[in-house]
């Protein structure tokens, strides 16, 4: 044991959550130093076993990372290639064009529920913001009922669905099947999504935000580039994909066999990603090629450095609330409420978001201090990494990066975005956990 007394333990263990959200939101600190220093703290607790407390965080640390260092890596390269080939664009087209223009936020709702998986939030919404006020413009709405559930549904698979980097260092802390973590959490995402188109066409229309012409000719389709067809943009997001839940599926109905062994291997996270990249580099042009194999690679890596630090101190925390009787306790306190435990990382999802305002942060956070309770909380990984990850979107605000790049290139005002934005992520968040809620009611989860 790293620490018998369980008062001790509990203040310590609060302390260092107040202390983590306390140098993040109001001394403007980085995440990781911001985590790294409560952390190393707790070992000053009086009565803390110093061998035990490094050993832990050693192994919780290394344990952690090296199982998603890689992954994180390669889907970051797979969004920087999706990026700067026009594969969002050409996605975000078709889509328009199977839905019908007529349908034009729901088929910007569905664009953000496909990319949210592949692409940071931010990174997405920059991207398709020419596209938003063209659209808004020719089909004479508002950006609130244009761009509401866009942002709705890329912050949710963004916040869901592996291997987007947040799910995917929470699966890796709570040790939840990543396939089994795709398939559920794109069912979630999809009830939260289309709740969030809903909100938009319900709220939208009395939302003052007229669309800009500023940004009219600026997207890659009004410039006359030339766009990947659609089977080369959506396969690097897809064919990874259904890789990665194939092996799942496979492990789950079928007997050990050469097929299966093969199954397993290219739907091995990385053996998966390699592929989507290799696919995503095909839509490269001659002017692109010179840059695909050194500038995307180096800001995959500097986008992901952030994220595999953060996660792996995720998991050194968890290793070192495993060794303290704080672990048991919390998770009593919660089954003796009688309220249902797969809330418990739902509210610490809610409360590391809205503190911080990262949904990184959110779902890391929640799943480092739920992953030690499993057991006794009676929750699957799956199921808690799928709760966090539905706490972790509500609510984005002011504090909130994704806020503030959506309510700039919407050219909303504070009040409208408010309504709008911090909105569609209530609703996204909850009809999301409800879905979560009645798969884990049904054993599903």
């Amino acid at each position: 044991m790293i620490l018998n007394n369980p008062t001790l333990t509990l203040v310590g263990f609060l302390v260092v959550i107040a202390l983590l959200f306390f140098l993040i939101a109001k001394v403007k600190w980085h995440v990781f130093m911001a985590l790294l220093i409560p952390i190393i703290l707790f070992a000053l607790i009086p009565g803390v076993n110093q061998g035990e407390f490094i050993k832990a965080f050693e192994s919780g640390f290394g344990s952690t990372v090296k199982s998603i260092a890689v992954v994180i890596v390669l889907g970051s390269v797979i969004a920087e290639a999706l990026k700067n080939t026009g594969g969002i664009e050409k996605i975000t087209l078709k889509m328009i064009e199977w839905v019908g223009q007529k349908r034009m936020p729901l088929a910007l709702t569905l664009t953000g529920f496909v990319l949210g998986i592949a692409v940071f939030s931010d990174v997405g919404y920059v991207i398709l913001n020419p596209l938003v006020h063209s659209a808004a413009l020719a089909a004479g709405v508002n950006m609130s009922v244009m761009s509401t559930g866009l942002v709705g549904a890329m912050q949710l698979t963004h916040a869901m669905v592996p291997p987007t980097p947040g799910p995917l260092a929470a699966a890796a802390l709570l040790k939840a099947d990543i396939g089994a973590c795709i398939v559920f959490g794109s069912i979630a995402t999809f009830v939260g999504s289309l709740a969030g188109w809903a909100y938009a066409m319900l709220v939208g229309p009395k939302i003052p935000s007229p669309p800009s012409q500023e940004f009219v000719g600026q997207s890659f389709a009004e410039k006359g580039l030339k766009l990947p067809s659609t089977l080369a943009a959506y396969a690097p997001i897809i064919v990874p994909l259904v890789l990665i839940a194939g092996q799942s599926i496979v492990n789950l109905y079928m007997a050990p066999s050469l097929f299966r062994t093969y199954v397993n291997f290219i739907g091995w996270p990385p053996v998966a990603l390699l592929i989507g990249i290799w696919l995503a580099c095909r839509n490269t042009n001659a002017e692109q090629k010179k840059v695909q194999n050194s500038a995307w690679i180096e800001t995959a890596l500097r986008s992901s450095a952030m994220i595999i630090m953060v996660t792996g101190l995720g998991g050194s925390l968890s290793a070192i609330l495993k060794g303290t009787p704080a672990v048991d306790f919390i998770a009593q306190a919660v089954v003796n409420t009688g309220v249902p435990s797969i809330f418990l990382p739902f509210v610490l999802g809610i409360v590391g978001n809205m503190i911080t305002g990262s949904t990184t942060v959110g779902v890391i956070t929640a799943a480092s201090i739920v992953a030690p309770m499993l057991s006794t909380l009676g929750l699957s990984p799956e199921a808690a990494m799928l709760a966090s990850g539905s706490g972790s979107v509500i609510v984005k605000y002011v504090n909130s990066s994704y806020f503030w790049v959506c309510t700039s290139l919407s050219r909303m005002e504070l009040k409208s975005a408010l309504i709008s934005y911090a909105g569609v992520t209530l609703v996204g968040g909850v009809f999301s956990m409800a879905a979560v809620y009645v798969m884990w009611i049904v054993h599903l989860i």
